[in-house]
């Protein structure tokens, strides 16, 4: 048990705040995203979802405010084909809120992160939605429009 609280208070020192409700996965392995920040990648196609523990021949997934390992599909000629973590802003599959809401983005999006948190990028193009700035402080103090 103290472990657990350790590693809880271990990620929260990051800029993580720990996960509330259950939204549904819209994203597996090998889906495109756009990258919605100012690091040079423009697609990015998620490899693993960080966390993510399956069952055999089943496809990891992940939603908004999930940490991610990607790899840069087309941008810069310096950022492609290399693997970065990211945080995934924007999903088209609609989820749920507790207070009954359902919310639909137009794209599948993500901000590349480095690896002890901090955004890559300093600014993110497009709207947020609110469980990934209410779970990454730092990308809520990032973005422009919080849905």
């Amino acid at each position: 048990m103290c472990a657990a609280k350790s590693k809880q208070r271990a990620l929260t020192a990051k800029g993580m705040i720990s996960r509330g409700q259950k939204i549904s996965r819209g994203l597996v392995a090998g889906s495109e995203l756009k990258c919605a920040d100012n690091t040079g990648a423009r697609v990015l196609r998620l490899i693993q979802a960080m966390g993510y523990k399956g069952r055999l021949r089943r496809y990891p997934s992940a939603t908004v405010g999930d940490k991610v390992t990607v790899s840069v599909r087309q941008g810069s000629p310096d950022m492609r084909k290399k693997i970065f973590q990211a945080i995934i802003i924007r999903q088209r599959k609609t989820y749920r809120r507790v207070d009954g809401v359902w919310i639909q983005f137009e794209d599948n999006a993500a901000v590349i992160i480095t690896p002890e948190g901090e955004m890559k990028g300093s600014e993110i193009r497009g709207p947020v939605a609110r469980e990934a700035a209410e779970r990454w402080p730092r990308i809520a103090s990032a973005s422009s429009i919080i849905v």
